[in-house]
């Protein structure tokens, strides 16, 4: 029998890709903070906080493999995480319009009992194309942009009108790399 595969995350679209790979998995949700301050980069931000995620859920089981998981959206430098409110996403979807931004999102596996660990990040380019007021407002009223980093998602009815273009992984932007997770995966599992 193989090993329960569990997930420290409560996002609908991770679990939706991974069982779009054929991964069956038990969600259990992690209460770590997503707070980005005092990292020194995007990509430490992610990985600490998937790892942090994928801990604390690990204390849980004594065998299993547990997935966390953090995604951010980058624009300048400045991380732009969910919006606290509707007033929030839409400045946010304001900050990204005609703008070229990055999503980094980070993964953590943790295999038990043996404590060992596999982390990893993707990182893509997305450029908006110029929105205007009626779509952002239009958008921020469907709800849609709340419980999504940056307001908005690519999958989604009008984000998926926002974005022009992206360069790199298009999975990563909805919230999980899958061909850099299935690679890293299948490495920890032959080892």
């Amino acid at each position: 029998m193989s090993k329960r595969i569990i997930l420290a995350s409560g996002s609908p679209r991770r679990r939706h890709l991974l069982r779009q790979i054929g991964i069956s998995f038990t969600a259990d949700e992690s209460s770590v903070p997503e707070d980005t301050d005092g990292y020194g980069s995007p990509s430490e931000i992610v990985l600490d906080l998937s790892r942090r995620k994928a801990a604390e859920v690990a204390s849980r089981y004594p065998e299993a493999y547990i997935i966390g998981a953090d995604t951010i959206v980058v624009l300048d430098g400045t991380v732009l995480g969910k919006p606290a409110n509707a007033g929030d996403a839409g400045r946010m979807l304001r900050l990204l319009s005609g703008r070229t931004h990055e999503v980094y999102t980070g993964f953590c596996i943790i295999e038990k009992p043996g404590e060992r660990s596999v982390c990893d990040y993707e990182v893509t380019r997305v450029t908006f194309r110029r929105l205007s007021e009626e779509e952002i407002d239009a958008y921020v009223r469907s709800g849609s942009p709340m419980d999504k980093a940056g307001a908005y998602g690519i999958q989604d009815d009008y984000g998926a009108i926002f974005v022009e273009k992206i360069d790199g992984c298009f999975y990563n932007v909805v919230g999980f790399p899958l061909t850099r997770f299935h690679l890293r995966f299948s490495e920890l599992k032959k080892n």
